[in-house]
């Protein structure tokens, strides 16, 4: 169950005290907590989690190019856009975990850790605190698994651009480091929808007024929220081969290669 008066206390440590009661009740309306808790009480794990997040959610998802991932030997890693920040991530845990029989694992932020039904799927990314001087090791042996591998390369989720179009920022290039060093091939992935105006101009002020924190990150939960009996598609792309991405250009360069490759399909 999400207990956010715990969850704040551990993060803020012993600033949390100075924190107002009416501020976590805010929070708590904002993320709908009851709404989520009725949900995960229900006891769900894994593949399992995601299925049932849309099915609890109503929501309808269409795939397209699954068979260009017919091969089910083959090791990949998988990289989407990330146009909502939440259904997107379950939907490909329940189309990629249906389809390599549970054997996927998503990079995350660790805040995500927080819902146990989903954390057996994840390697938590933190930057900060003890769990970071780990973090490189849990990603390669995550890579270096028999698991698919589920990445959102932007980090954040996508933003309004100055043409109206909601797009991606430039991606890491993370993906494409870890892909050659291990030899996978990279599965490019178009999630087709979009997040409220509102998180959008939300994003736009919180980069005006040069505000660090991600707070366009705490509607997330309102997002999903508000999704419920939503349409969305799925779009798989063909593999690109691991040895692609050679030295003529970065790493760095190679991944907004592949970035517009994804909101090609």
């Amino acid at each position: 169950m999400i207990d956010l008066d715990r969850i704040v206390r551990s993060r803020a440590g012993a600033k949390a005290k100075y924190i107002p009661g009416f501020v976590v009740g805010w929070l708590k309306r904002l993320i709908h907590q009851d709404f989520i808790n009725e949900y995960l009480k229900r006891g769900y794990v894994g593949v399992e989690f995601c299925e049932n997040t849309l099915r609890y959610l109503d929501v309808t998802v269409k795939v397209e190019g699954l068979e260009n991932v017919s091969d089910l030997s083959k090791r990949y890693t998988f990289v989407s856009n990330h146009p909502l920040g939440a259904i997107d991530g379950v939907t490909l845990g329940m189309v990629l975990g249906r389809h390599y029989d549970g054997k996927i694992k998503y990079l995350v932020n660790d805040l995500l850790m927080n819902l146990e039904g989903l954390a057996p799927l994840c390697v938590p990314i933190n930057k900060l605190g003890a769990q970071a001087r780990n973090f490189p090791q849990l990603v390669d042996d995550a890579f270096r698994s028999d698991n698919q591998m589920i990445m959102f390369p932007a980090g954040i989720c996508s933003r309004r651009m100055k043409d109206g179009s909601i797009r991606d920022l430039p991606w890491n290039k993370a993906f494409v480091v870890k892909s050659v060093a291990t030899r996978r091939d990279i599965v490019p992935i178009h999630f087709i929808g979009q997040n409220s105006s509102r998180f959008y101009t939300i994003a736009e002020w919180c980069k005006r007024l040069r505000i660090k924190f991600n707070l366009a990150m705490l509607f997330l939960p309102d997002e999903m929220y508000r999704s419920q009996h939503g349409e969305y598609k799925v779009v798989i792309g063909k593999p690109i081969p691991w040895e692609s991405f050679d030295k003529s250009r970065t790493a760095l360069q190679w991944a907004q290669v592949v970035r517009e490759e994804v909101y090609k399909l």
